[in-house]
């Protein structure tokens, strides 16, 4: 089961997206914008069927 380097680093995209997002979220809550907390959180679930669609396509390969 040989990865591709697009593959990789997609998904190190979505990872590192996920890391700022969910920074962004606990930013935002300390300092009581629950709105943008509500976004970033809503940005951060989205991430993850993408991360998902992106390792079945790659495991599939």
């Amino acid at each position: 089961m040989k990865r591709s380097y697009r593959g990789v680093i997609l998904l190190c995209a979505v990872l590192f997206l996920n890391i700022i997002f969910t920074q962004k979220a606990i930013h935002q809550y300390y300092y009581e914008d629950y709105t943008a907390t509500v976004i970033y959180a809503i940005l951060n679930i989205i991430l993850f069927p993408i991360a998902l669609f992106i390792y079945h396509k790659e495991k599939n390969v």
